[in-house]
């Protein structure tokens, strides 16, 4: 079917299809907005694989000052505490928003919400649906919801290649669906487009979730922030499938365990034992399996018989895999679950770049500092989507420019990169690697081919890394094992991030050709 774009032109185009930019879709009615999705939606969306939930402070024994806290301590020192404060705060309303939409969480018999219990949580206040299955019942909910809205223009296949950009200022979209380009004529575009995941061997993420709206937003001239903070989920079901499936930290909440492969519960000594921050845990299973243990997810006694009805989606991966958790533990590893860094983005969302906003995980608000608290991200997405749609609705309206484009962009290849991140920014890291990956990593990102702009994401997050000499959250420099007393946000334009990365080549003086042996 063809696009006729000129019918659409002036209306704000939000890129990516996941739980941010629907809900901002929603959010901007009746105002006609065009939602760009480059498979079906919610097909590549990391939303719907969320397992977790939403955190939000809703029952009896808990408040937002809490939600607050514990959200500050898992994020290193990096946090926005005002951006926090205001996100979290917002939070109990968007459960209620949700719910309002049709997403069915779950609750007990006499209607209060059935709470769980996450890494570093001080309460329960993680809101579930059909247990696991939080990310697709709220992605349902909101497919259903956009599909009916008649201000809504879906255009699903279609990929966003290209801001236009004039004078700092959006001007319009370059957009391929097939074979056809598409010009969208535009003065305010949203990028929702999700995760870096797809930029590892080993990630939690869709494979199609690899950095697309940072490069976007990179390219149109905005700034990123705190790009080096990736986080590692600890309990990725360890096997030959790629994305890894989770294991959700809620299990650890119902009082499963980590053992290796002797039975040794080799986390019961630590600060908070499996319920340590995330960070914590990942590190613990990584330097177990370097000493050369499997490690394992121990569910066998808690929840034990519960497991397949408190688990349906994990459980049936599990049998698939010949494992029956109530009976066997379950093998785990650590891998890319989520990014903390992102698009700069202001209290309403707004990147550096007049006319561009950002939502979700592509953004960076505050909120997670260098270690997100579990849960914080999808109730995150909820909140801020409002109020970037509130922005948007209200921004000034400017005269657009004609919209020219001489070349199209290829299709991203992240394949070249995957290696080189997987080795140089894992869960421990150190400078002559890291280096090596910028040496690998800036050829690519400066030529013009399939590799560009996942090397040129992949790039800025190494440099930032090389930056950051000390130990802080998601991000541990073997090298630089201490923590700074003070804390400094990471912040980068493409053009410094590109001198950056040349000055670190030259200072290395070696002759790099790969970061992986």
């Amino acid at each position: 079917m063809s696009i006729d774009v000129s019918k659409l032109a002036g209306r704000p185009v939000i890129i990516g299809g996941g739980a941010a930019g629907l809900m901002t879709a929603l959010q901007l009615a009746p105002e006609p907005v065009v939602l760009l999705s480059k498979s079906p939606l919610g097909a590549e969306a990391s939303s719907m694989w969320a397992q977790g939930g939403l955190a939000a402070a809703v029952g009896d024994d808990d408040d937002p000052s809490l939600h607050l806290k514990d959200t500050l301590a898992a994020g290193a020192g990096l946090c926005d505490e005002s951006a926090a404060r205001r996100i979290i705060d917002a939070a109990p309303a968007a459960v209620e928003r949700l719910a309002q939409l049709g997403v069915a969480f779950d609750r007990h018999a006499d209607g209060r919400w059935r709470l769980g219990l996450e890494a570093a949580h001080s309460r329960k206040r993680i809101v579930h649906a059909t247990g696991d299955g939080t990310g697709r019942e709220i992605m349902r909910a909101l497919i259903a919801a956009v599909r009916r809205c008649a201000s809504v223009t879906m255009l699903e296949g279609v990929e966003a290649r290209r801001l236009i950009v004039d004078d700092n200022a959006i001007q319009g979209v370059v957009a391929v669906r097939g074979d056809a380009a598409l010009i969208l004529a535009t003065t305010r575009v949203v990028i929702a487009t999700g995760g870096i995941g797809g930029l590892f061997l080993d990630s939690t993420n869709p494979t199609g979730c690899f950095g697309q709206g940072l490069a976007l937003a990179a390219r149109a001239g905005a700034v990123l922030s705190d790009l080096e903070f990736v986080q590692f989920h600890p309990t990725a079901f360890d096997g030959p499938s790629r994305p890894l499936p989770l294991l959700t930290e809620a299990i650890r909440g119902d009082g499963a365990v980590l053992i290796d492969e002797t039975g040794t519960r080799f986390m019961a000594d630590e600060p908070g034992a499996e319920l340590a921050p995330r960070d914590v845990v990942a590190r613990a299973v990584w330097r177990r399996r370097a000493q050369g243990h499997r490690v394992f997810l121990d569910a066998r006694d808690k929840p034990g018989k519960d497991f397949a009805a408190r688990y349906p989606v994990i459980s049936a991966f599990c049998r698939m895999a010949g494992i029956d958790p109530a009976r066997d533990p379950i093998p785990v590893r650590p891998a890319v679950h989520y990014h903390m860094g992102g698009i700069a983005v202001d209290a309403m969302g707004r990147s550096t770049v007049e006319g561009l906003w950002a939502c979700g995980e592509a953004s960076r608000t505050g909120l997670h500092g260098a270690n997100r608290l579990a849960s914080n991200s999808l109730m995150e997405a909820i909140v801020c989507a409002q109020w970037v749609a509130e922005s948007v609705a209200g921004a000034p309206q400017r005269a657009g420019k004609p919209c020219a484009v001489a070349v199209i962009p290829p299709a991203s290849d992240p394949s070249a990169v995957r290696p080189l991140l997987s080795h140089a920014l894992g869960v421990m890291r150190e400078r002559r690697t890291i280096a090596a990956a910028v040496s690998s990593l800036l050829p690519l990102a400066e030529q013009a081919g399939p590799a560009a702009d996942p090397a040129l994401v992949g790039l800025m997050i190494a440099v930032a890394a090389h930056a950051r000499e000390e130990s802080r959250g998601a991000h541990f420099r073997s090298d630089r094992p201490d923590t700074r007393t003070v804390a400094q946000p990471s912040s980068f334009t493409l053009p410094e991030a590109i001198a950056v990365a040349r000055d670190i080549v030259e200072a290395e003086q070696t002759p790099f050709r790969s970061a992986v042996p």
